[in-house]
């Protein structure tokens, strides 16, 4: 892999997770004072777009969405997921 493809990679995860931890705090201060809400499903969408390990700090930063099965079970499943094929891409590309 390139420098340059590894940096782009770099920044783009570390873009998405800051998002993912924000939209969800905008989301729990959404809440607190009873404003209109993020859908889940958008939050859920920033998880498995590479987001879910600022999502989950998030959850648990902000004691948000932790009592949501889809969110409590689901966040950590996206992760892991999502190191699993990591770990089969560096296999592949370095000890194939």
């Amino acid at each position: 892999m390139t420098d340059l493809l590894k940096q782009v990679a770099l920044y783009y995860l570390l873009g998405v997770n800051l998002l993912a931890f924000a939209v969800s705090g905008l989301d729990k201060r959404a809440a607190v004072k009873g404003r209109r809400r993020v859908p889940e499903a958008r939050l859920l969408f920033l998880a498995a777009a590479g987001g879910g390990i600022g999502l989950f700090l998030s959850m648990e930063f902000f004691r948000h969405k932790t009592q949501k099965p889809a969110f409590r079970i689901g966040v950590p499943l996206i992760i892991l997921a999502q190191l699993l094929l990591f770990a089969a891409f560096l296999y592949f590309c370095y000890y194939d």
